[in-house]
């Protein structure tokens, strides 16, 4: 798959808190069963060793239902394991470095809370763009809060893909499917659902419903 035919509409963002490795790995494969379309591998406070151990293993799994992997921020890990992409902030290196580094073919992504960051953020080659917090998040106490007037101002800023981010549920997902975002980017939604692969299901049936 061209990464331009990229399918944003169910964005998995990992959390392996409270989890044994096989719990976790569990999750992800049943979340891609369900119909997760990406994920994303966010880790930070395994050593590196770890996070490339772990990072493998995800990408077995990943790669048996051609399913995209993103390295979150750690562009030395995702060339280590060849993961098709990097998601970076606006703290991390810089985009149009990350960009030299992974080359052309790789996804980058980026995080943006503003039109001026989205915008610099296409121009520097970025492939699509993370933007939120949408709603208020337990994962990720630093995000900056973007409303759904922001969040369509950014979309209708930019040509590139914008995937919401931040407390999306699959009670809230419906509000936002008029914002022209190209999917979901979730964390607690399917990582602490009883059922990650129903989870995932239903995420995927609200945005294309």
């Amino acid at each position: 798959m061209k990464k331009e035919d990229n399918d944003y509409s169910v964005y998995l963002v990992t959390d392996r808190r409270n989890k044994t490795d096989e719990e976790f790995l569990n999750i992800i494969e049943e979340a891609i069963k369900g119909g997760t379309t990406i994920v994303q591998l966010r880790e930070k406070t395994a050593s590196t060793k770890e996070f490339y151990d772990l990072a493998l293993r995800v990408k077995e799994i990943t790669s048996k239902y051609g399913v995209p992997l993103l390295i979150n921020d750690r562009i030395d890990i995702a060339l280590a394991v060849d993961s098709e992409g990097v998601h970076i902030g606006q703290d991390d290196m810089p985009a149009d470095i990350a960009r030299e580094i992974i080359g052309d073919d790789k996804i980058l992504g980026v995080s943006a809370s503003t039109v001026e960051e989205a915008k610099k953020a296409e121009k520097d080659s970025a492939d699509y763009i993370g933007s939120g917090a949408v709603f208020p998040t337990a994962t990720k106490d630093d995000a900056d809060s973007v409303s759904k007037d922001e969040l369509k101002e950014i979309v209708d800023s930019i040509d590139i893909p914008v995937v919401a981010i931040g407390g999306i549920t699959v009670e809230n997902a419906s509000t936002l499917k008029d914002s022209g975002i190209a999917g979901f980017s979730v964390v607690s939604a399917i990582m602490s659902a009883e059922d990650p692969k129903e989870a995932s299901k239903k995420l995927k049936e609200i945005y294309f419903s």
